[in-house]
C-alpha cells in the first residue's frame, strides 16, 4: 500500500511504475504511487535480504509489482505483470475471478472475499468500493502494509512461495481505535506464469487465515494492553 500522486523516481522493489511504458497508464488515484514510506518499513523489518537476480528476489519483485498494479492501475490493459487474456485469481479456494472482475471490485476487496454472513464480518468487502477499501487500509496503516517473500518452493512455470504481510495499526479501522501494535499474517501463494522471460502471471492462488488477520484489528490499545502481551503474532495459515 502506498500514497499516490507524489513525484518519485524508480522504485527499488517494483517495476512498471515509471518510464516510457507507463506514459499512457491511467492511475486509479491520480498518479503513480510512492512507496518510500512502506519501503522503509520493509527494509527495517524484513527477515530476508535476497540476492539480486536470485529466484527469491525475482519472485518478490513480481509479487510487489503485481500487487501495485492490481491496486493502483485503473485499466486492466495497463497491467504488465499479468497475461491479458488468461489471468484469473482466487483466494482461499473461492471461485476464481477474471482480471476485469478484480479491477471492478478492487484488490483489497478481492483479497478479503468471504462466505461468512454479513452480520459476522469485521470487514465486509461486498459493501466496499475500491476507493473506500483503499481509504480504510491507508487510515489503519499510515506507514503502509509491507510484504516480503519468505521462501520459494518451486520455480516457473508454477511458482509456489510463502509470504509475510505486515503493518502497524496506528489509525482506526472500521470504528475500532488504533492499538499501535503490528498486524501481520503469513500465507502461501501459487503464481502460474508464462513460459518465457516475461514471466507474466496467468493464474494466482492465495491461501491465508483471513479471520485471524481481521481479528488482529480488535486488540486493546497499546496503553491498555498488559505488559508483554502481543497484538497478533503470525497466525498459522490453514486454508479457508
Amino acid at each position: 500500500m502506498a500514497a499516490a500522486g507524489a513525484e518519485v523516481g524508480e522504485d527499488k522493489y517494483r517495476s512498471f511504475i515509471h518510464g516510457e511504458s507507463e506514459r499512457n497508464t491511467v492511475w486509479r488515484y491520480g498518479g503513480p504511487p510512492n512507496y518510500d514510506t512502506v519501503n522503509k518499513l520493509f527494509e527495517e523489518e524484513r527477515t530476508h535480504v535476497w540476492a539480486e537476480g536470485s529466484l527469491e528476489e525475482k519472485v518478490q519483485r513480481l509479487l510487489k509489482s503485481w500487487e501495485m498494479e492490481l491496486v493502483h492501475k485503473a485499466r486492466p490493459e495497463d497491467q504488465k505483470t499479468v497475461s491479458s487474456e488468461r489471468y484469473t485469481t482466487s483466494t482461499n479456494g473461492m471461485s476464481a475471478l477474471t482480471r476485469a472482475e478484480v479491477m471492478a471490485i478492487g484488490g483489497y476487496n478481492n483479497f478479503l472475499r468471504t462466505k461468512l454472513p454479513p452480520e459476522h464480518r469485521i470487514y465486509d468487502p461486498d459493501s466496499e468500493s475500491p476507493e473506500s477499501a483503499m481509504d480504510t487500509f491507508k487510515t489503519a496503516f499510515p506507514r503502509g502494509f509491507a510484504i516480503e517473500v519468505l521462501d520459494v518452493y518451486s520455480g516457473p512455470p508454477k511458482i509456489a512461495f510463502k509470504f509475510r504481510h505486515w503493518g502497524y495499526m496506528e489509525g482506526p479501522f472500521k470504528g475500532h481505535p488504533p492499538h499501535g501494535h503490528r498486524v501481520e499474517f503469513i500465507g502461501v501463494c501459487i503464481f502460474h506464469v508464462s513460459v518465457d522471460e516475461e514471466m507474466k502471471v496467468e493464474k494466482s492462488e492465495y491461501f491465508y487465515e483471513r479471520g485471524n488477520f481481521l481479528a488482529s484489528f480488535l486488540s486493546a490499545p497499546a496503553a491498555d494492553a498488559a505488559p508483554g502481551s502481543g497484538s497478533s503474532g503470525c497466525p498459522v495459515m490453514h486454508g479457508n
